[in-house]
């Protein structure tokens, strides 16, 4: 099992408050690996332009950090901001593979000033991936965990606390209004940084607590797609993000179709359903990415939306809990009162089964969407 943390706030916080409040559940972690992610970004010492891409990762060579900046050189990009971290790297057992860590701001290409913004968004996938194929081209000296603006992403073996000690990030010279957090436990995998939670792809992103049984043929229909953004696999967590990201950006539906593709309603329940045509053929045509869990799911998108879903079996809990303008997800409710202690605990709720627990950006209330309630989308349309 993992722990989760998100925490989504109006005002920007740091990133540290959240490794604090992962030590309500340092029971369900072992120190494997730590991983990030920062939306809403606020730099101390760098007036942010939330449109300029964050590259977020590590040079583990000199050499690999040359080979970064010639290629981003060549490609057009500028590089404006390189957060220089403030590191002690003694208490990190992979410190010595660790030249540099990377939180960059570049400015686009010149080239691209005609590129709408899909195409703005498939190119900074590219540019993400090329980067990592050139890491594992020269015997994985370079990783690179996003590229997108207004992300920055940290992953790290190591406990939590230890971690964000080590990078310096109780200094407050990064903040956020989105932060999530997970402390992963090797149960099933080799110690890979990729295969740290949370996963992302084109501003969207999902952590998991749980164990996917149903990921190889998962793993194998999103491959099978020819799609380039859909490899990697390090964990079976991963296909989570990109099926989120396959229902928003490939199917074009709102976030609320999520839960009906990874979770169906059953045929019985689907024929009193209101739209019960539509959703039976959505299951049909995507019956390869129903997970089988436990599994509870926690993510966020560019517009700093976040969400939070169980499968049928709810054998791995999520619970929210708040105020307006500040909310905290997390795999226990001891996680969410370490992260919001003044919040107002009748508002406490652990989703069931058929349950959408979305935080819209305005951050005044969470909403509960249920599967049986009539979807949300122009079906005629």
């Amino acid at each position: 099992m993992c722990r989760l943390a998100l925490k989504t706030a109006t005002d920007p916080f740091s990133p540290y408050s959240i490794l604090e409040a992962m030590e309500a559940m340092q029971e369900g972690f072992d120190g494997s690996g730590l991983g990030l992610l920062l939306r809403g970004i606020d730099f101390s010492d760098y007036n942010y332009s939330k449109k300029r891409p964050i590259l977020s990762g590590i040079a583990h060579t000199e050499a690999a950090l040359h080979r970064l900046n010639a290629f981003m050189e060549e490609k057009g990009f500028e590089l404006k901001y390189d957060h220089e971290f403030e590191t002690d790297l003694s208490e990190i057992e992979a410190r010595e593979d660790r030249y540099r860590y990377l939180t960059r701001v570049y400015s686009l290409p010149g080239a691209w000033d005609g590129f709408d913004q899909e195409e703005v968004e498939k190119h900074l996938m590219l540019t993400r991936l090329a980067l990592r194929r050139d890491g594992e081209d020269h015997g994985n000296d370079l990783t690179v965990f996003s590229f997108w603006p207004d992300v920055a992403m940290i992953k790290e073996v190591g406990w939590p606390l230890a971690v964000g000690k080590a990078l310096g990030l109780d200094d407050d010279r990064i903040q956020a209004r989105v932060v999530m957090a997970q402390g992963r436990q090797n149960t099933n995998w080799g110690i890979n940084l990729y295969a740290c939670h949370p996963f992302f792809i084109q501003g969207v992103a999902t952590m998991t607590n749980g164990e996917n049984t149903a990921f190889i043929p998962i793993k194998d229909w999103l491959t099978g797609m020819n799609y380039p953004g859909y490899i990697g696999y390090q964990s079976d967590s991963e296909v989570f993000a990109h099926i989120l990201h396959y229902c928003l950006k490939q199917l074009k539906l709102p976030l609320e179709a999520y839960k009906h593709v990874i979770t169906p309603l059953k045929t019985e329940e689907l024929e009193r359903h209101p739209q019960g045509d539509f959703l039976v053929g959505l299951r049909n045509a995507t019956r390869r990415l129903i997970i089988d869990g436990p599994n509870c799911v926690i993510g966020s998108l560019p517009d700093e939306t976040c969400l939070l879903v169980m499968d049928h079996k709810k054998l791995r809990p999520g619970t929210i809990g708040g105020k307006p303008g500040e909310w905290a997800m997390a795999s226990e409710m001891c996680g969410v009162e370490a992260m919001i202690p003044d919040r107002d605990r009748s508002l406490d709720f652990q989703p069931m089964r058929e349950n959408t627990v979305v935080v819209p950006p305005d951050r005044k209330e969470y909403k509960i969407w249920s599967q049986f309630d009539p979807f949300p989308f122009p079906l005629a349309a």
